[in-house]
């Protein structure tokens, strides 16, 4: 009789509670062998492909594409073929983004209920062009044993594409099957997704071109076109009560519906960060009037934080509530706040203060497109000393910017407007950017974050 193992759902980020089940690659009877590919899980960061820990046939996969699992929590068993080669108990599996450690052998137990989770060995952050790496798990590539593979398209169901690929369509609602694909060796590209998603030529359920025009020339029956209008949406039923006019999409409209991925991380972080900061915030203006033409407001931006943060080194630090103690940083390390239709994503600009303008605008515009191609490396979302948030580009003045432990401040940059401004003899319209300066009133004095501001106002108001 052949031996049945469990499989349950790996630490896939540096401590993240669960993940979300993006597509299974593999259906109940299926035979598998190790390392093959065995589903695609969405991260609080990335989408991550989680090979199969062992070789045989597929018993029961607990959870569908949508569903959330909770780390630790039986994702798959299976019978396992003494046929087919095996991982020797205690080797490198290879199904962990985190440091380094021991690695627990599955619970054999039948019941699908949560177990404590399999730490396995540290990966390294894949640059691959999918979303696969959660904060702290595998980007781009993934190891086993002792060798590590780059990322390559998947073909499922004759159509080659990486997972992070898959779940954006998914997301989009975009038939890949009938997208017409452009990337190396016929594989879909992020790119082609949002593309069909613009033209809608590719819906999921939408009926094919070529079928639709013949029925569009056939004229219709005037019996079959009287009921059209009584189909026109209306908040109220026959009977004059509010009712629902359609049932709900993919996405839920008017009733809850869980967080996933990026978004149900932010609502954990954010909450974290409200119960441990003791946040302050101070706000003023930087007049510009005196800027030349040509100058960048981010690297700008960037640059003054760089300058009041060598001035006051207590705002670009970090800070332990529980030990209580601080640490200072030589470096300016700036997380850049990017906004998407998933949640928020905060890279990290990298050695800060020692890019001239042309290389902020570089490090920038590279960080935001690695975002929206989910193919940042872990180690680029974390380790930033201070934060910036230019949320003037969308609208604002002034804000309140979230701390998040363990950095000490964030800069808030609003929209850019023309002010009267006193001068010698009269007034001129000066054009100034609203700044918001939050800080954990526990790690830093207000006057601290005074002459921080203060600091950050200075340079902005020079020429160049």
């Amino acid at each position: 009789m052949s031996q049945t193992k469990n499989f349950n759902l790996p630490d896939l980020g540096e401590g993240l509670p669960d993940a979300t089940i993006v597509e299974w690659f593999v259906k109940e009877g299926d035979v598998i062998k190790l390392d093959e590919p065995l589903v695609s899980m969405e991260t609080a960061k990335a989408v991550v492909e989680v090979p199969s820990p062992f070789s045989g046939t597929v018993l029961k996969l607990s959870g569908a594409a949508g569903d959330i699992i909770t780390t630790g929590a039986v994702l798959a068993s299976f019978a396992l073929d003494p046929n087919l080669p095996q991982r020797a108990d205690g080797q490198d599996t290879g199904h962990s983004h985190g440091h380094a450690a021991p690695a627990a052998a599955a619970a054999p137990t039948p019941p699908p209920l949560p177990t404590a989770a399999a730490p396995v060995a540290a990966e390294e952050a894949k640059p691959a062009a999918a979303e696969r790496d959660d904060a702290g798990t595998v980007v781009g590539a993934m190891q086993s044993s002792n060798a590590v593979h780059a990322e390559q398209a998947l073909a499922v169901g004759g159509v080659k594409a990486v997972p992070a690929v898959r779940a954006t369509a998914r997301k989009l609602g975009v038939d890949l099957s009938r997208v017409r694909a452009t990337g190396a060796d016929g594989a879909v590209t992020m790119a082609d997704v949002k593309q069909a998603a613009a033209d809608g030529r590719a819906k999921i359920g939408a009926a094919p071109a070529a079928v639709a025009a013949p029925a569009a020339a056939a004229p219709a029956p005037a019996q079959v076109a009287a009921p059209v209008q009584s189909d026109a949406r209306t908040p109220l039923s026959a009977a004059g009560k509010p009712m629902r006019t359609q049932p709900p999409g993919v996405v839920a409209k008017g009733q809850p519906e869980p967080l996933k991925g990026v978004r149900r991380n932010m609502a954990r972080v954010m909450a974290d960060a409200h119960s441990k900061v003791v946040p302050t915030t101070l706000n003023d203006d930087a007049d510009i009037h005196a800027w030349l033409p040509g100058n960048d407001v981010t690297a700008r931006l960037v640059r003054s934080i760089v300058v009041a943060a060598q001035k006051v080194p207590a705002m670009n630090a970090w800070f332990d509530g529980e030990a209580l103690t601080r640490t200072l940083h030589a470096q300016v390390d700036i997380g850049i706040a990017v906004d998407t239709d998933d949640g928020l994503f905060v890279p990290a600009l990298r050695n800060a203060d020692m890019l001239d303008a042309r290389g902020i605008r570089e490090g920038v515009n590279r960080l935001r497109e690695q975002v929206e191609a989910r193919s940042i490396a872990a180690s680029e979302l974390s380790g930033y000393t201070i934060s910036l948030s230019n949320f003037g580009m969308f609208a604002g003045r002034y804000a309140t910017p979230v701390v998040v432990p363990p950095c000490v401040a964030i800069v808030g940059a609003g929209r850019a407007r023309h002010q009267m401004t006193p001068v010698m003899g009269g007034v001129e319209a000066h054009k100034v950017i609203p700044l918001s300066v939050t800080f954990d009133h526990r790690a830093a004095t207000g006057g601290e974050a005074a002459r921080f501001l203060r600091a950050m106002m200075d340079d902005l108001a020079l020429a160049s």
